[in-house]
């Protein structure tokens, strides 16, 4: 959440943008479940986040969602699903926001038997294409260091895959401690954006693209650097410790705030 300042001096809390990915949370955290594809949910990473925000969040309401297998590729060893969900306003029926996932199932792959092997996908190029990271110098950085306990803190938004809690289950998973969530990696992106680009004001995002380079660790210092096209932010962060890129892509905004 965020604060923002009104014109009569007196502040109101503003939520962030990322929290529409929460609605889509049930989706993955909850099991894909597909006939013939079998996987260890241990063994999920997060790979990709697409966000649209049509309308402001209710302070209260009921959400319904709306979720579509959009994608599913053999990778051999591994399975990579995409899954869409749209989420409405229960009591009026308003779209609010969009989310494609796009997940990797390690040790689910080889399920099917042709060559080349099965891959499928109706997502738009648009939302699956990588930011192209430019050379120049960014137009603002903002660092941000990660609590120790912030992965055990993220978990109670409804994220409760022991990746990011258990020792023992990130040990299976290859890593040598509990990571962080990539969509909290993905909050504090977006976050620095707002503050440094949007001057506080989270309403004018439209939509946000991440793509999940590599894991980051409660404790590390993340790095965000932006730079400004036009209506687009072009992001990447990096982890100050290992420098690292950890989290690229873009977020596109409804008009420019009058003080850039």
């Amino acid at each position: 959440m965020v604060y923002k300042l009104l014109r009569s001096y007196s502040f109101f809390i503003q939520v962030l943008p990322t929290f529409a990915a929460l609605f889509s949370l049930g989706s993955m955290t909850n099991g894909i479940d597909l006939p013939g594809l079998q996987y260890d949910p241990r063994l999920l990473l997060h790979g990709q986040q697409y966000i649209e925000v049509y309308r402001p969040f209710p302070s209260s309401a009921t959400i319904h969602n709306k979720v579509t297998l959009t994608g599913l590729h053999d990778k051999g060893k591994a399975a990579i699903v995409e899954i869409e969900t749209k989420s409405y306003e229960k009591e009026s029926g308003e779209l609010l926001c969009m989310n494609r996932s796009t997940v990797y199932l390690r040790g689910a792959g080889g399920f099917s038997n042709s060559t080349p092997p099965y891959s499928y996908s109706n997502y738009p190029k648009n939302q699956v294409a990588a930011a192209k990271i430019p050379k120049t110098q960014p137009f603002a950085v903002f660092e941000d260091f990660i609590q120790p306990s912030q992965a055990l803190l993220y978990g109670l938004s409804g994220d409760y895959n022991p990746l990011h809690s258990d020792p023992m289950i990130a040990k299976v998973a290859g890593f040598s401690r509990p990571i962080l969530h990539g969509l909290c990696t993905l909050g504090f992106a977006v976050r620095a954006i707002i503050k440094c680009i949007c001057r506080g004001d989270a309403s004018i995002i439209k939509n946000i693209s991440g793509r999940f380079l590599l894991h980051v660790y409660p404790g590390e210092t993340l790095i965000t650097e932006m730079w400004l096209d036009g209506l687009r932010v072009v992001y990447q962060a990096k982890v100050k410790e290992r420098n690292r890129a950890v989290l690229s892509g873009y977020v596109d905004l409804r008009h420019l705030t009058s003080s850039l």
